[in-house]
C-alpha cells in the first residue's frame, strides 16, 4: 500500500520537488496564519480587511496567471520557477522586517499582499504543469495526488505551528521562522537533474498564444465542465481562509494558540482526500468531479450552522475531505486530458478560475459576514455550490446522453447509465446509417455490433447488389466505424 501511495518519490527530481514545497508551504502557511491574526489585530476585528487581504493577494492572480501560462508553454519551467520564487523569497523576507521591527501598518499588509500575488501568479501555473516533466505519464496521477497531499500536510502544520509561535514568540518571530523556510524551493529546483526531465518535443511552443489555448479548451467539453464548475466552487466555496479566521476569533472567540485549529481540521480531512486520489491510475470521470462537488456543498452549509468551536472542528474534516478531493479529482481531470504543448495555457486556465477568482469570492464573503453575520456566509457559500454541482450534472447527462434514474426498491438508490451502455436502437438509428432496403428491419431489431458483419455471411446476391445502390457511398467497415463514433 505505502510503496503504491508514494511510489512517485522514488524519482530523484520529483523528490526534490515535493521535499522543497513542504518546507515552503509550512513556511506560507505559516505566514498567512500570523498574517490574518495581524489583520484582525490591526482593524479591530474587521472580516471586511480580510477580505480585503485575501482580493489583493489573488488580484494578480487573476490578471496575470494566463500570461504565466503561456511563458510555461514557451520556456524551461525549472527555470522560470527559481526566479518566481526567488521574488517571493525577497519580497517575504522585507515584509517580515517590516513586521519582527513593529513599524507594520494595514496598509502594509495590503501592500506586500498584492506582491506576494504577483510571484504566485506566475510560479503557480508553471509548478502546476512542472510536475508532467518530473514523472513519466503513468506516475503522473500519483505525482499531483503528492503533490496535494504535501499542499495539505503543510496546510495542517502550518497553522498549527503558527499559533504555538503567536502565542510564544509573537508575531513578528512567526514572520521570520515562515521567510527562512520559504525560501527552500530555490535550492531543490537548482539541485535537478535538467537531463532527467520528462520533456515532449511538442511541449514549448515559441509561438504559444493565450487565444489559442482559450479556444483549445472552448471546443473540449471535457475540458470545459470541470473549469466551469471550479469557477463557482473557486469563487464562492473556498473562501476558508477568510471565513475560517473570523469565524474562529469573532464567534467562537479563540485565542492565539487555538486560532488555526479550524484550518487545521479542515486540512485533516483536505489530506485524507489528497491520499484518498493517490492510489489513481487512469483519468478520473466526469462523475467523480460532479459527486465530490455535491458532497462539498452539502458539508460546507452543515458547517454554517454549527453550534460550538469543537462541532466545527469535526465537521470541517469531512469537509476538508471532499474539498481536496474535488479540486484534484478536477485538476487530473483537466491535467490527463491536455496536450503537451497546451499543457501550460490550459493549466493556467484552471488556477485562474479556481484561485483567480477569489478576489471577487474573498470581498463577497467578508462584506456578508460584516453585515449578516460569519455563519451565513459560508452556509450560503456551501448552498451555492451544491445548486453548481446539480447543474453541472444536468449539463453532463445532456451532452453525453447518460441517464441517471432513481430506484426505491429494495432500498433508494441512484443508478447511472451510461450512453454506450444503452441499446443501440435508443442512440444510433440505423435507418439513417443503412440502406432503406430488405436488411433495414433487421438493423432495427438488432445491436448495431451484429449488424455490420451481416453483408459478409449473407449470399452475396442477396446483399451486395442492395448495399452498391443503397450506401455507395459507405462500405461495411464505414458503417462500423459510423457506429462507434456515436456510440
Amino acid at each position: 500500500m505505502l510503496s503504491t501511495t508514494f511510489r512517485s518519490l522514488t524519482v530523484r527530481n520529483y523528490r526534490l520537488f515535493a521535499t522543497g514545497q513542504l518546507v515552503k508551504l509550512v513556511g506560507v502557511w505559516m505566514m498567512f496564519t500570523a498574517q490574518d491574526w495581524l489583520v484582525l489585530s490591526l482593524s479591530n476585528n474587521s472580516p471586511a480587511a480580510l477580505g480585503a487581504t485575501s482580493a489583493l493577494q489573488f488580484t494578480p492572480v487573476l490578471l496575470l496567471t494566463l500570461w504565466g501560462g503561456r511563458l510555461a508553454d514557451r520556456y524551461d519551467k525549472r527555470k522560470l520557477l527559481v526566479v518566481a520564487n526567488t521574488a517571493f523569497a525577497i519580497t517575504a523576507i522585507v515584509f517580515a522586517v517590516l513586521v519582527a521591527s513593529g513599524v507594520v501598518v494595514l496598509w502594509h499588509v495590503f501592500l506586500f499582499a498584492g506582491l506576494l500575488g504577483i510571484a504566485n501568479s506566475i510560479e503557480t501555473p508553471v509548478r502546476q504543469s512542472f510536475v508532467s516533466e518530473l514523472v513519466e505519464n503513468r506516475l503522473l496521477p500519483n505525482a499531483l495526488a503528492l503533490s496535494a497531499a504535501t499542499f495539505n500536510t503543510a496546510r495542517i502544520g502550518g497553522p498549527a505551528l503558527a499559533g504555538v509561535a503567536l502565542a510564544v514568540l509573537h508575531t513578528g518571530p512567526v514572520f521570520l521562522v515562515a521567510t527562512v523556510l520559504a525560501v527552500a524551493p530555490i535550492f531543490t529546483y537548482t539541485s535537478m537533474r535538467p537531463a532527467e526531465l520528462f520533456r515532449s518535443e511538442h511541449a514549448t511552443k515559441k509561438d504559444a498564444r493565450i487565444l489559442d489555448g482559450l479556444r483549445y479548451v472552448r471546443k473540449r467539453h471535457d475540458l470545459l465542465l470541470p473549469l466551469s464548475l471550479m469557477a463557482v466552487v473557486g469563487m464562492i466555496g473556498f473562501n476558508f481562509p477568510v471565513t475560517l479566521a473570523a469565524l474562529a476569533k469573532i464567534n467562537f472567540h479563540a485565542g492565539p494558540s487555538t486560532f488555526g485549529l479550524l484550518t487545521t481540521s479542515l486540512a485533516v480531512g483536505a489530506l485524507g482526500g489528497a491520499l484518498a486520489g493517490s492510489a489513481r491510475r487512469a483519468r478520473p470521470g466526469a462523475y467523480v468531479v460532479l459527486g465530490a462537488a455535491i458532497a462539498f456543498g452539502l458539508l460546507e452549509f452543515v458547517v454554517g450552522f454549527a453550534p460550538s468551536f469543537v462541532i466545527a472542528m469535526a465537521i470541517l474534516v469531512p469537509t476538508g475531505f471532499f474539498s481536496i478531493y474535488l479540486a484534484q479529482a478536477a485538476n487530473h481531470r483537466v491535467q490527463m486530458g491536455v496536450a503537451p504543448e497546451y499543457r501550460g495555457r490550459v493549466m493556467a486556465l484552471y488556477v485562474l478560475v479556481f484561485l483567480g477568482t477569489t478576489p471577487i469570492g474573498s470581498s463577497l464573503a467578508g462584506w456578508w459576514g460584516d453585515r449578516y453575520g460569519v455563519p451565513s456566509s459560508i452556509w450560503l457559500a456551501g448552498l451555492v455550490c451544491f445548486v453548481a454541482g446539480v447543474a453541472a450534472v444536468i449539463w453532463q447527462l445532456r451532452i453525453s446522453g447518460d441517464r441517471l434514474s432513481l430506484h426505491l426498491r429494495p432500498y433508494p438508490k441512484l443508478t447511472l447509465t451510461h450512453a454506450e451502455a444503452m441499446p443501440a436502437a435508443e442512440t444510433v438509428p440505423q435507418a439513417e446509417t443503412l440502406a432503406a432496403t430488405e436488411t433495414v428491419p433487421q438493423a432495427e431489431t438488432l445491436p448495431a455490433a451484429e449488424t455490420v458483419p451481416q453483408a459478409e455471411t449473407l449470399p452475396a446476391t442477396e446483399t451486395v447488389p442492395q448495399a452498391e445502390t443503397g450506401t455507395s457511398a459507405e462500405g461495411p467497415d464505414q458503417r462500423k466505424v459510423q457506429v462507434a463514433h456515436s456510440g
